[in-house]
């Protein structure tokens, strides 16, 4: 889930007491947290090369204009300052210090759904349910997607918000699983068990989202609006709710990996996984489970072959190439396929497949609002659709957060102030070959200011929607 970057205010320098020495900062501990941070970026940053070549960044000279700030920083406030100020200039809304105040405590949490870490800050409030004139659909499911509809000239628009693509920004969802499966919220509660609640949290999700747009159906809409401004992302249940929006074949992005011991791992499990679940398969998936065991052995082997970073920082291009290939957004395939239906194995090679969802609920024409708090997987589902010429994409551009962290990412624990270094360890393509965290460029562009109350937005948002429903019925045709 994407984690837009949020500079840290200076406070006023604080009074040295009697017993702390106003001389007591020392920098040579965050000039070593610096030198790791920048090992760091240089052998895991799936981004690298954007970063040096489309968001044409310096890498050398950003990292000694934070050595200097570093050196002339007089307490650990601006120590820090300088770090975050690092990661801003990254451009990249996975790139970030996690400082020790605002890491989640270690010990094991209880099945209480905001020791969990489900809050409802996460979920993007809507925009377009603002717009004058939008009549809300009052059911069960409105909480989790708020919906209506809207009169655009001959055409009735039904609008749907996606706040957030995980059940975590959504409570209520925790609370019901809790019920469902008769965990006490005071009881321990280890990886298993909160996967078991996630798990059942975002099949709810799913059921309901459904349920919402056949609701929409029901009214006699022409066109369907998803909101997705300010959705800072989630989890790959995107690739499922984009398929329940549209009767087209979608073809998800390729997605680029590190090289090194992260996604060798993950490729060794695959592959096991693959041939295991091939050995008690019939002939016919034998044969294909087999030959995605073996691509995924092709795909190990490029994770062990290293790529030297150096020529990066000198703002030219290596001889290898930085990021290892083949796989896709939605794991080993593309698209869906009949062929993985009902099968045991099928969220191993097409990940949506875990999720259980119906395939274009909605099969009319489609707009989608985005804007610059639109980010990580909620930019997914947006490029996924635009990609397919599926969609209209109305708003302005998105954050650029783009992929994220695969299986707990991969983390560096900074030596001295403790502090998390997190950057992305994968990095997805669109169509064109762009790399999606340049952000989305919306086919019709709104003037959405960040400071613009949602009234204003979405007022801007409906002078514009006659253009986009013309657009999105000439797609559709």
């Amino acid at each position: 889930m994407a984690t837009l970057l949020c500079a840290i205010a200076s406070a006023q320098p604080a009074v040295p007491s009697p017993t702390v020495s106003a001389t007591a900062y020392d920098p040579a501990p965050w000039l070593q947290d610096l030198d790791q941070s920048q090992q760091a970026l240089a052998t895991k940053y799936a981004n690298l090369e954007w970063a040096v070549f489309e968001h044409e960044t310096d890498l050398t000279a950003l990292f000694s204009e934070t050595r200097q700030r570093i050196e002339s920083a007089t307490n650990p406030a601006e120590a820090r300052a300088a770090f975050d100020r690092l990661a801003r200039k990254l451009g990249d809304g996975h790139v970030r210090f996690q400082w020790q105040s605002q890491q989640e405590p270690t010990q094991s949490p209880t099945a209480d759904c905001a020791s969990l870490g489900y809050d409802a800050r996460m979920f993007g409030a809507p925009v377009a349910a603002f717009a004058p004139g939008f009549a809300p659909l009052v059911n069960s499911t409105s909480s989790e997607f708020p919906a209506g509809t809207l009169q655009v000239g001959a055409y009735k628009v039904a609008i749907i918000k996606i706040g957030i693509f995980t059940p975590q920004g959504i409570p209520a969802l925790c609370k019901a699983a809790l019920e469902a499966l008769r965990i006490s919220p005071d009881s321990p509660c280890d990886e298993a068990c909160a996967e078991r609640i996630a798990a059942w949290a975002s099949d709810r999700m799913t059921n309901d989202f459904a349920a919402q747009l056949r609701a929409l159906k029901a009214t006699g809409a022409t066109l369907l609006l998803v909101d997705v401004a300010d959705n800072g992302g989630g989890t790959e249940w995107a690739e499922a709710a984009v398929r329940m929006v549209t009767a087209v074949q979608l073809r998800s992005e390729s997605v680029g990996f590190v090289r090194g011991a992260h996604w060798i791992q993950a490729f060794k499990e695959k592959e096991a996984a693959l041939r295991k679940a091939a050995d008690t398969a019939s002939a016919e998936d034998r044969s294909f489970l087999s030959a995605l065991a073996d691509r995924v052995a092709t795909y190990r082997h490029q994770a062990e072959t290293p790529c030297d970073s150096t020529a990066f920082w000198r703002g030219e291009r290596p001889n290898c190439r930085w990021l290892g290939s083949g796989v896709f957004a939605t794991g080993l395939l593309s698209a869906d396929s009949a062929q993985v239906h009902g099968k045991s194995w099928a969220s191993d090679v097409f990940t949506p497949a875990k999720f259980n969802y119906p395939e274009g609920v909605w099969r009319g024409p489609l707009i989608v609002l985005v804007n610059g708090s639109t980010g990580s997987a909620a930019e997914e589902f947006t490029a996924v659709l635009q990609d397919n010429h599926a969609a209209v994409v109305i708003g302005a551009p998105t954050g650029g957060a783009g992929c994220g962290h695969t299986n707990g990412g991969t983390p560096t624990t900074l030596n001295n102030s403790r502090a998390v270094f997190e950057v992305p360890d994968c990095a997805r393509f669109r169509a064109d070959g762009s790399n999606e965290v340049m952000g989305i460029q919306p086919d019709i562009l709104i003037g959405l200011r960040s400071d613009d109350g949602v009234h204003r937005q979405a007022i801007r948002v409906k002078a514009k929607l006659p253009d986009a429903v013309t657009r999105a019925l000439r797609l559709k045709n």
